[in-house]
Formats: C-alpha cells, structure tokens, sequence
C-alpha cells in the first residue's frame, strides 16, 4: 500500500449504542416492530431509555462499526461522521480512536446532541434499533474531506444517513470526490425500511453512482419490489459491478458480472445477538476488495468478522479479526 494510502474511508450515523436484553412482551408494550430500526426524537429516547432494562454504552453507527471491523483486520480505516461536543461525542471519539481508526471531524459546538441507538435484544438473538440521529442528521456537503476520500481505496456509505436532505447531498458530493479521484464506491442498503423510504434515490445511487452494493436479503428484494432472491440478483447484477448479498445462516452470494460466488455462513456454537452482523460482514469484504483478493475470500473474510460478532453481545469484535484470518490475509 502506497504511504498515506487508506484502505475505506467510511461516512455514517456517529452514534452512540445502547444495549440491553429484553423480552417480546416489551416491545409490545413499547408499540416496536420486532427486528425494525425505528426513527425516534430525542424525547420518545429519554422516555424509552428510563423503560429500559440495564443497558450497556459504547459508540456505535452501522458504518463506525464496519470500519471498526476493518481495522480489527489491519486495514487502515478512517471515518466521517458528526457528533456534538458533549458527553457522548466524547465516548464516541474515544473509543473509535482506541480501535485504531483515524477520525478527524471537529465537534459541532451548536445544534441537536450526539446522537445514540437504543438497542433491544430479544431472547432469539434479533435486535430491535431505535436511533435518534441527532447532530449527525446534520453532516452535510462541507464536512466531507475531498483530500481524504482521494486516499482511501473505497469509499463506504450507510444506508441509514439517508434520512437527512443534507446527507444525501454529501453522499453524491463525496462519491464525485472518489470516482474523480479513480477510487471505489460501496454503499449498504441498511434496513428494508430505510429503502422504503428512500427506493427511487437509492436506486439512482445504485445504477450511477455505486461499484460496490451491499444488503441482506430483505433489502435487495425490497429495493426490486420482488418476493423472490434470485429474481433480486438478476435485477442488481446490471446496475453495480459487484453485489455482495447476506443471507443469514444460508452464507452470501457476491456478484460481479458474470461470476457468481455463493459463500457459507461461518458456523458459531451459539448465536447470541445479530447487531452487527452486517456491518462486520461487510468490514470483511471491503478489506479483501481493497487488497485486491478474489471474491470468494473477501466474502469468507466477511462470514468470519460476521460469526465473531453475533457470538457475543455488541456490534463490534472482541477477538483480532487480523488473527481469526491467519493463513487467509
């Protein structure tokens, strides 16, 4: 890797995580769709915190969490994001530093508070996301470096920054900033909700924007309005270069042109909580897109990141994902 070089630049959510188990009566109490991602305001936030169980806090976001993971290969790995200068910026700087990733944006010293996701698992393992943006709704066009992107060998952005007007428009600044520069493009769809919301945009970004798709097997056939999984790949395999596809314990197809790998899930004794498990599946794949490795390792490096995630509770690794991959990186 040339000096200076970065291997994924990541933009999303700063968010700030905040985990406990909890029962399926909860949820109901809570009016919370099972497995869903809800948007809340900072007031639904206070009240469903002070309902929660004892929680657990560390910084979070979908894309924190993959560049995490990219650093837990030894990829250099570096993050955009905005937080507030307030307690939970604080925690949330500090622990993406402490993983070894490079996050420079200043603190916003005005607005909305850091934003944080309240995370309820539920005794099968599924998580239940309830985000309040906060000032990271507010990353705009001005906060993507142009310097930063042309380093970093993929550009990588989360779904769930849609939401904001402003996001978006720094998504399309930040993609002209990489193709100008020669580097790739990846995005992850996040949640069947999120492509709801926003399916004709994302759809744009997909066939002209993007080289590298990421989504599970609900948000691709969301994004084509189909029931079944292989009419989603035909769909996808026209419009990106490559399409990398999770379908939970049946492993992962990745797609490019007219190759088509189909990956194994990565087996673990007990699957404990899935936060996570595509953020680091997707760690995996764009560190081996980054080296140059064939598709069918990077999408073994994604199942490996993916089954050291979800054997615990937490969207990030607690083993060296570097020493998991012995013999592979």
């Amino acid at each position: 890797m040339a000096d200076g070089e970065i291997d994924v630049v990541g933009i999303g959510n700063a968010l700030v995580d905040v985990l406990a188990q909890a029962t399926d009566e909860f949820l109901r109490a809570q009016r919370l769709t099972k497995g869903a991602m809800h948007l809340i305001d900072e007031a639904r936030a206070r009240q469903l915190y002070d309902a929660m169980p004892p929680a657990i806090e560390v910084s979070g976001g979908s894309a924190a969490n993959t560049i995490v993971g990219v650093a837990s290969f030894g990829g250099r790995a570096q993050y955009i994001g905005k937080i507030r200068n307030d307690q939970l910026g604080e925690v949330f700087r500090h622990d993406l530093r402490a993983t070894g990733v490079r996050f420079d944006v200043p603190a916003a010293t005005s607005g909305p508070a850091t934003g944080r996701c309240l995370i309820l698992v539920t005794p099968d393992a599924q998580r239940t996301l309830n985000t309040f943006l906060g000032v990271s709704a507010e990353l705009g066009p001005e906060d993507v470096d142009a310097g930063v992107l042309a380093r970093g060998r993929i550009l990588y952005l989360e779904g769930y920054l849609f939401d904001p007007p402003r996001a978006q428009a720094a998504f399309r600044t930040a993609a002209e900033h990489a193709h100008a520069a020669g580097r790739y493009v990846a995005l992850t769809l996040s949640d069947p909700f999120c492509v709801d919301r926003h399916r004709a945009a994302f759809l744009d970004l997909v066939e002209h924007h993007v080289d590298i798709l990421l989504a599970n097997e609900a948000e691709i056939c969301s994004l084509y309005q189909v029931r079944d999984f292989d009419a989603a790949l035909r769909a996808v395999r026209g419009h990106c270069a490559i399409a990398a596809l999770t379908r939970s314990e049946k492993g992962s197809v990745i797609a490019a042109g007219n190759e088509v790998h189909v990956i194994e899930a990565h087996r673990v004794s007990e699957v404990v909580d899935t936060t996570g498990a595509g953020d680091l599946y997707a760690a995996g794949v764009l560190l081996g897109l980054s080296r140059g490795l064939p598709l069918p390792v990077c999408g073994r490096l994604g199942s490996i990141a993916a089954a050291e995630v979800i054997s615990h509770v937490g969207a990030r690794p607690r083993t060296s994902l570097a020493k998991l991959a012995t013999g592979i990186l």
